[in-house]
């Protein structure tokens, strides 16, 4: 248990909500959970489906009707086929990297990873003996990989290589060059390769590249989505993963061994979201694309503040190093002083040093108001 790290978002969130029980007035910027209600024709759904006794156990890879349903949408937003037997459902996509992590990699095995990441990538291989290889994501190259340093450290031991674009923390986007050549590498030495793609929806600007859809890749490639954010359903607990049957066949054995099944209404409700009307995702997008521009703005505007406008997901990474202070110093402080809720760069992984990470999935109107209980803050920090 000592080797299990945890989600800071949740523990900033936990401490920023015994602020509020003390009477302290919280912007919360830490969560990376859209602010909008799912849609109405997906809770209809849910209703319809409890409603007919849809509330027994399911089969443990996903309700069928469910699996062929992804299994559309996939080959229609990928480009490439996909079947029903390639998919596995299970509560949340956070499953699909744990049992990924699980199945593939044994004591001593290596796995590439991007730093900062998703800090869960990290905390699993730590847990199952792993051993993690960070690949920095610079801010002079839009948060891409280093491909020279990328190519250095993946080896005969790399049982594993995880990917993620629209990326969480940074908002960065891989270029098709960078997934090109991670392919083409993951096919030469045969390393699966984990691309988590839970932001697709959210590509403001630029070209999404699945890994998936590169030549070759079927047998290699665990794709990561869910509806969490694409169809604002953080809570409902419904993700999954599309992978080669034979690895599909050992992460269904973990969900037998840990959830038994997904709940079978969430499935039900899930169908509606994949094939029914897509317009308040693309009206939620946006609205994000709007505030991510206010927020840019706004932070450009701050003393040491430096923002790069991300190209996807619903967060931003500003540089904070010209204030001189450690990240989690910074973002404690705005916690304390200013009533606004921010991750540190750190949370991330060692090379977050130096960035902060907000979430604008927010209102405009709490938008403005953390950006003005920054700045002075932020003075006092530079001075």
């Amino acid at each position: 248990m000592a080797r299990l790290g945890t989600e800071s978002a949740f523990e900033v969130l936990a401490r920023a909500k015994a602020l509020e029980r003390q009477g302290k007035e919280i912007v919360h910027l830490e969560i990376g959970e859209p602010d909008f209600d799912t849609p109405e024709h997906i809770r209809d759904a849910a209703k319809r489906a409890l409603d007919t006794g849809a509330t027994h156990y399911g089969p443990s890879a996903g309700l069928p009707e469910l699996r062929v349903a992804i299994a559309r949408h996939i080959t229609a937003t990928r480009g490439t086929p996909v079947t029903p037997e390639e998919v596995v459902v299970t509560p949340g996509a956070k499953p699909i990297m744990f049992f990924t992590i699980m199945a593939l990699v044994n004591r001593g095995d290596e796995v590439v990873y991007p730093n900062p990441g998703f800090p869960i990538y990290e905390s699993v291989v730590n847990f199952v003996g792993g051993v993690p290889v960070p690949i920095p994501l610079l801010e002079e190259t839009g948060f891409g990989f280093d491909l020279r340093l990328f190519e250095q450290r993946v080896s005969r031991k790399t049982k594993l290589i995880i990917v993620n674009s629209p990326q969480n923390p940074t908002g960065g986007v891989l270029a098709r060059s960078e997934i090109e050549r991670v392919a083409e590498i993951a096919r030469s030495l045969r390393i699966p390769v984990l691309s988590d793609e839970i932001y697709r929806d959210f590509l403001y600007d630029g070209e999404f590249v699945s890994l998936l859809s590169l030549p070759g890749m079927r047998e290699h490639a665990i794709l990561l989505d869910g509806f969490s954010k694409s169809f604002a359903m953080t809570g409902w607990r419904l993700g999954y993963g599309v992978m080669p049957p034979p690895l599909a066949e050992h992460l269904t054995r973990l969900m037998v061994n840990s959830n038994s099944c997904t709940a079978s209404f969430s499935q039900l409700a899930g169908i509606a979201a994949l094939e029914g009307d897509q317009t308040p995702t693309k009206r939620m997008v946006a609205e994000f694309k709007r505030r991510r521009d206010l927020v840019v703005e706004g932070l450009n505007r701050l003393p040491g503040v430096s923002c790069r406008s991300p190209r996807g997901a619903f967060y931003v990474f500003p540089n904070i190093q010209k204030l001189g202070r450690k990240s989690a110093e910074v973002a404690d402080r705005l916690l304390r002083e200013a009533g606004v809720a921010v991750l540190p760069g750190t949370a991330f992984g060692e090379h977050g040093e130096g960035y902060l990470r907000l979430s604008y999935a927010t209102s405009e109107a709490n938008l403005r108001k953390a950006l003005d209980r920054m700045a002075p803050v932020l003075a006092r920090l530079g001075s």
